[in-house]
């Protein structure tokens, strides 16, 4: 017999803070996972799972456009300040690592 379960338990309430990253070089940011998680450059993913982690029920993933060179980044969490937080604190991470790259080409 098929079981459902109560929607409270599969489901939880998020709101989202987004925001886009100038980058000077788009391709340099490389997704996979459904773009939800970054394989290049190495180590932001890593970045940006400590930010995620400092905050209940929260998600976060950055993905370059596919139109303009930036970066966008989307982060859910349970309040919008807390969304909003994220989103800002995972945008400088982008920013400085693509920074970081840029000065060393």
């Amino acid at each position: 017999q098929l079981r459902t379960a109560p929607s409270k338990q599969w489901y939880q309430r998020r709101v989202r803070g987004q925001l886009k990253v100038a980058v000077a070089d788009r391709s340099l940011i490389k997704t996979f996972d459904a773009e939800r998680r970054v394989s290049e450059p190495e180590g932001l993913q890593d970045q940006i799972d400590r930010l995620v982690a400092e905050y209940e029920a929260a998600r976060c993933f950055v993905r370059p456009s596919g139109t303009e060179n930036c970066v966008r980044v989307h982060a859910e969490c349970r309040t919008q300040r807390e969304a909003d937080a994220l989103a800002m604190a995972v945008g400088q991470c982008v920013f400085d690592c693509m920074e970081l790259i840029r000065a060393k080409l």
